[in-house]
């Protein structure tokens, strides 16, 4: 690179010792108002902002432009900030030598550079390729050394100065840049720094053209990696360039630099020291006693308008609060800089919580003697006090729960950039489905995501951007390799900690400060947590390196511990910190099973606040196929090597926010009230911690036999935060009905509605919902059809088919008999059922059931073949007449795998694990070294294959005059059998049976370890609906619980009704994507239709797991293992004139 200036910094990209050079030292937010006035209005247009905004989200190709347009959004208002967001010239060198020579001069030419907007990722703008790693680094460990080949972005901006800001001095800020930069301005070399997500500020005053003449050149030089890359191993895509935005703005020559307010409640929280420690600056020329016509600053505490707020007509500022004591700064003056601590006492205050977020706005004012105020910076304040207590975080003196998730920036379409609706969106949602805290993982945000968490209210762990996974002991065995080990490596990461804090410190919402993730555990870890306590005794202090109960952490904060271990932790005499899961419940598609028995322990186990579910977002990116559709693409996808797949989408919703179904699961757990039944009465417990009941409208409904039969608001004394109430069953509305009913089935449901509307959601949003199974009162009323009233059964048999059928011919059933199942039945010659019902063991593997390497439940199903069972032999086949309208089958099926070696197997499920690196080298915390060797070296342990039945099954089909089919089963797999996905049969429809009605848990997608927010009722879905578009298929669609069902086509004019004999309902699913499809593939794009519908019906099903993806994690209780099982199943045609579901169900035949 011919560019004399940077021989200046050597290398500095490459030397951990230089982390920036001529860079301001970090502060909060400056927004430079002319008055009190202006800071006001400011701060009401930057809060008036509700769950209505969040519809303007975007996710496509317009978020480009919406990206533009936020960046100038959030210096609206402001005169004396200007932002450089839009079109800027732009050109991509392989390496920093090979940048074009002196590009940075104002007379360059660079009419051949292409455009790039600004802020953004230029990966995400067709140069270079994005990367995803979850552990690995994306190139050989050499620190600080980076690839010589180091794409490397040239950025030219021109833009001109306001003649208003003549006489003050300029500045020039990078809210973010991934991951070092150098700047120019016309021709002068300016600035380096590094931190991809944190700002970067220049004084360029000097370096500027006279406010109102000649414009200026910016030149900016990035390079994609740096030695701060070893520091930024995060799992997420790495993507380069300036992807938040850059402005410049302008302070009078002595000016307000910084500030920290701090709140102090007193014991009983009738009132609240408020404390500003104030920062002011000269110019370098200048020291602040020289000007003495600069003399005091003060403050004023306002009140906030309510969120409807205008300004229509005269301006009426809200309601001053308090007025902070001037403070005549020379008193505290050094140098340049003047420091003041300004107070003021609030009486009563109203305190900031994630449930009552309430926000004062304090402005700050330097002023003349006359009062001309010559400068002003003002922000929002939230008045709470964070505190801790043997095993307990307190917010306000209470014990709150973290109902919490993990959050990446990203967005689908413009990577790592932000745009202001779809962070409200991200909020909005959250607080929709009761979460009420998030960890900033794993670095510092966008700063406007925190004045919309103070806003909307969310409690939020602000994470350091240091991760060194990569250094990890399952990749090196000896933890002194970590960089914390290095003191070489402690500025740059004291660097990334300090900035963090100085910029975020004025926020309510941080109520812990974190020293970054996954970056082992040292000296240079115990430095940090000296710098952030000392600086700020106002909050807490988490870090989960190092076995997460360092001395470093306030907080125990594992990761992916298992339940029974968390609760041995609270009970641990000899620790007095609290345990909050830094990350569990891993929602890697179909996954979160297992999450209501967290929950469970949370809430009986005292030392136990709750956890943050990894992760909220799938972080796919949109990438056009070869068929021109656009889909969302992970690791590889791109030509990225290394890559670690899909490990990257893992979230609880889809990368447009559209909910995955698990989120359904995690609104129940964390809802805030909760009702139980206890003995002969209702309890409703307000599990808020500062909010009473008359925030919601409380509903019960009575049904039976899946029909809502009465319902009604309940009437509830007000609850205050954390009273319940307790309703005798004999006095509630419902008693009457339910003493009555002579249903099968009677449930009791209870909802929670919002009472008044919100700023993220509407009046009647539903924040709590509960059902109960109620004990029959009476016999229920069932129907039983007689033999004598049944038609004739004719039959008809050839070598190879059985055939049954009505005299009439109104339906006809042909048996396979070399199988032992159904070939085909029709119905006025149409066909309702075919192929089946056989016996299935096996589904899909989801990416929990991958997770393990040979170890995993999917190696262990393909070493014993369960992938490729099928009927090998049917004995004893025998149709015997036991009436007229009666016949019998009796068939013995014997099921193996198609392929009987038990080398090509082993071999095949070595093959299929290769797309499962990333789940082993995820092991995170919860194992070691030891543990990953243990895995990768386990054999599964498989019988000879000649030598086994896999599976035995006898079936008894019972075929009866009206069409009724009834099926038993008697299954008997090998005791040598790993734990089976399912225990059922499936079947194949004809694709225009596309119309499901069902009687179960619904109407959403769950299984068995997480079905608690799923409720019964009647539900209706086309096929299609049913299918869950996760973004790497596996098993999914299925309906837990569910006693019946009915497939029927557009005109209902025929269909099959099925449902469960007895007390066991079944899981079902039905879909166009076959179990072999749903394997096939990896995207869900590649998916195909089949040509018919498969449907499963399951006796047992195995749980999705999820309490991590990389270790098999089902709970015992919901593995279904190798022994006997017995299981009935009925099915029956109908038509639109005949009986009603529910009859059909509650029809027993005789004999």
């Amino acid at each position: 690179m011919a560019n004399n200036s940077l021989s200046l910094i050597r290398r500095a990209w490459e030397d951990p010792c230089i982390v920036k050079w001529n860079k301001r030292s970090a502060h909060v937010p400056l927004h430079c108002h002319a008055n009190v006035q202006e800071a006001l209005q400011f701060w009401h247009r930057r809060s008036n902002v509700d769950s209505k905004t969040a519809l303007s989200a975007v996710w496509s190709d317009e978020a480009v432009d919406a990206a533009l347009d936020s960046a100038s959004l959030w210096v609206q208002g402001l005169p004396f900030v200007s932002s450089l967001s839009g079109y800027w010239k732009f050109y991509l060198a392989c390496k920093p030598e090979s940048v074009p020579e002196r590009f940075y001069e104002i007379g360059f030419d660079d009419s051949s550079w292409g455009l790039l907007p600004v802020p953004s990722n230029w990966q995400m703008h067709g140069h270079d390729r994005p990367i995803y790693t979850n552990i690995l680094y994306p190139f050989p460990l050499d620190p600080p050394h980076v690839p010589e080949e180091n794409p490397t972005g040239c950025y030219r901006k021109s833009f001109s100065l306001p003649l208003e800001w003549i006489g003050r001095r300029t500045f020039l800020m990078f809210e973010a840049v991934d991951s070092a930069f150098y700047v120019w301005i016309n021709g002068t070399l300016v600035g380096y720094s590094q931190d991809s997500r944190l700002p970067a500020e220049f004084e360029i005053t000097e370096h500027c053209h006279v406010p109102g003449s000649a414009e200026n050149i910016l030149a900016v030089q990035v390079m994609r990696w740096s030695d701060g890359t070893y520091l930024e191993d995060q799992d997420h895509w790495w993507l380069s360039g300036i992807h938040r935005d850059v402005v410049v703005f302008s302070k009078p020559q002595v000016m307000i630099a910084d500030y920290f307010v701090k709140t102090h409640v007193s014991e009983d929280f009738l009132f609240a020291d408020l404390e500003v420690e104030l920062l002011v600056e000269a110019p370098k020329c200048l020291a602040v006693g020289s000007e003495p016509s600069l003399n005091h600053a003060e403050g004023v505490l306002f009140d906030t308008w309510p969120l409807s707020t205008s300004f229509q007509g005269t301006l009426a500022f809200p309601a001053k609060i308090a007025l902070l004591e001037p403070h005549n700064m020379f008193q505290n003056c050094v140098g340049r800089y003047a420091r003041a601590v300004l107070k003021a006492r609030i009486d009563n205050p109203k305190l900031w919580s994630a449930e009552c977020p309430h926000l004062y706005t304090l402005a700050l004012l330097l002023k003349e003697p006359s009062g001309k105020v010559v400068d002003c910076e003002a922000c929002q304040v939230g008045i709470r006090k964070v505190d801790k207590q043997h095993k307990q975080l307190l917010v306000n003196g209470k014990p709150i729960i973290i109902s919490g998730v993990n959050r990446h920036e990203h967005h689908p379409r413009i990577g790592k950039t932000n745009i202001e609706a779809c962070m409200i969106k991200d909020i909005v949602l959250m607080k929709q489905y009761n979460i009420n805290a998030v960890r900033n993982s794993h670095y510092p945000q966008h700063s406007r995501w925190y004045e919309l968490c103070d806003l909307f209210g969310l409690y939020v762990i602000d994470e350091a951007n240091i991760e060194s996974h990569g250094f990890d002991a399952y990749s090196l065995p000896h933890s002194k390799q970590q960089l914390t080990w290095d003191s070489a490596w402690a500025h740059a990461m004291l660097e990334r900690v300090m900035n963090m804090v100085e910029r975020d410190k004025n926020h309510a919402s941080i109520i812990l400060w974190s020293l970054g993730n996954e970056s082992g555990y040292g000296p240079n870890h115990g430095a940090l947590a000296g710098w952030v306590r000392g600086r700020d005794f106002t909050r807490l202090l988490h870090y989960e390196g190092g076995g997460a109960r360092t001395t470093s952490t306030d907080i125990v904060c594992p990761m992916y511990m298992p339940v029974w271990d968390i609760i041995k932790i609270a009970k641990d005499e000899t620790e007095s910190r609290p345990v909050i899961l830094c990350e569990y419940s891993h929602a890697m598609g179909n996954s979160n099973g297992n999450l209501h028995e967290y929950w469970e322990a949370i809430e009986r186990t005292p030392g136990l606040q709750g956890g943050f579910i990894w992760d909220w977002v799938d972080q796919g990116l949109l990438k056009k196929g070869s068929n021109g559709e656009k889909y969302w693409a992970y690791g590889g996808d791109f030509g990225d090597s290394p890559n670690d797949l899909n490990f990257c989408i893992n979230g609880l919703t889809w990368p447009d926010r559209s909910p995955h179904p698990a989120l359904e699961e995690v609104k129940y757990v964390y809802q805030p009230f909760k009702f139980s039944l206890v003995e002969d009465a209702v309890e409703i417990i307000n599990r808020n911690f500062f909010t009473a009941s008359t925030q919601a409208d409380f509903f019960w409904s009575l049904s039976a036999d899946g029909q809502i039969v009465e319902s009604g608001q309940l009437i509830l004394p007000s609850l205050q935060a954390g009273k319940k109430h307790m309703m005798k069953m004999r006095d509630a509305p419902w008693f009457c009905s339910w003493n009555k009913s002579a249903a099968k089935e009677i449930f009791l449901t209870f909802t929670a509605k919002l009472s008044t509307s919100t700023r993220w959601a509407d009046l009647g949003h539903v924040i709590s919902s509960q059902q109960f199974a109620l004990p029959a009162k009476l016999a229920p009323s069932l129907h039983i059809w007689t033999l004598a009233d049944m038609p004739e059964i004719q039959v008809e048999q050839s070598d190879a088919v059985l055939r049954i059928k009505e005299p009439n011919g109104q339906w006809v059933i042909d048996f396979e008999k070399k199988y032992g199942i159904i070939k085909d039945w029709k119905v006025n010659d149409v066909s309702i059922l075919q192929c089946g019902p056989k016996p299935c063991f096996y589904r899909a593997p989801t990416d929990n059931d991958k997770g393990g390497w040979t170890a995993s439940y999917s190696a262990q199903w393909k070493d014993f073949g369960l992938d490729r069972l099928e009927i090998v032999s049917t004995t004893d086949f025998l149709a015997e007449r036991l009436s007229h309208s009666l016949l019998q089958i009796k068939a013995n099926l014997l099921m193996k795998p198609k392929t009987t070696s038990v080398e090509l197997m082993h071999s095949s499920s070595q093959s299929r694990q290769i797309g499962n690196l990333p789940h082993l080298e995820s092991m995170e915390s919860t194992g070691t070294a030891e543990d990953c060797n243990r895995i990768k070296q386990q054999k599964t342990c498989f019988p000879e294959a000649e030598n086994v039945s896999w599976f035995k099954i006898a079936v008894t089909y019972k075929i009866y005059g009206t069409g009724v089919i009834v099926v038993h089963y008697d299954v008997i797999p090998s005791r040598d059998l790993p734990p089976i996905p399912r225990v059922g049969v499936m079947f194949y429809l004809e694709k225009e049976f596309d119309e499901v009605q069902w009687y179960g848990r619904g109407p959403f997608e769950c299984y068995p370890d997480r079905k608690h927010a799923a409720q019964i009722g009647i539900y209706q879905k086309k096929v299609m609906e049913l299918h869950v578009p996760y973004i790497a298929p596996g098993e999914c669609g299925g309906r837990a619980d569910v006693r019946w069902m009915a497939f029927t086509r557009k005109n209902k004019d025929i269909g099959l009704f099925t449902s469960c004999v007895g007390n066991t309902p079944v899981q079902m699913n039905a879909s166009y994507y076959g179990t072999a499809e749903l394997e096939r593939v990896t995207h869900a794009e590649e998916l195909q239709e089949g040509e018919k519908i498969e449907v499963h019906l399951d006796h047992k099903h195995m749980g999705v797991g999820g309490d991590n993806s990389w270790t098999p994690s089902v709970h015992k209780q919901y593995l279904v293992l190798p022994m006997c099982y017995q299981f009935d199943v009925q099915f029956c045609p109908f038509n639109s004139q005949g009986k009603s579901k529910m009859d059909m169900y509650l029809t027993c035949p005789t004999g």
